[in-house]
């Protein structure tokens, strides 16, 4: 994927994107620390009006694994509202984090 690339909700098998921004979780099957960030980014998807949260199973989604230079689960993307991926972070986010993330990611709107 090319550094500027967007992200569609199509591409990455959801419904829609977020009006403000989306949160991208690759997990698998067997990652016990996926199971703590589904948790949070739902809790902050549920928090913040206009967050959606995708959970991609990494290992049905090889593709966009790849493409996305995914190299381990948990692995969160947050998208701006038009796609762009604002930050990602590898292993159990704190909510703090997620929650700063979700700024950057709106501070454009």
């Amino acid at each position: 994927m090319r550094d500027g690339e967007r992200l569609t909700a199509e591409r990455i098998g959801a419904a829609r994107l977020g009006e403000r921004a989306t949160l991208v979780h690759f997990s698998s099957a067997f990652c016990q620390p996926c199971r703590a960030t589904r948790r949070v980014l739902r809790e902050v998807a549920d928090m913040v009006t206009g967050v959606e949260h995708v959970e991609i199973d990494a290992e049905e989604r090889l593709d966009l694994v790849r493409a996305l230079d995914v190299t381990g689960t948990p692995t969160v993307l947050v998208l701006d509202a038009h796609g762009r991926t604002v930050r990602r972070a590898s292993g159990q986010p704190r909510k703090a984090d997620v929650i700063a993330a979700l700024g950057e990611a709106t501070a454009a709107e």
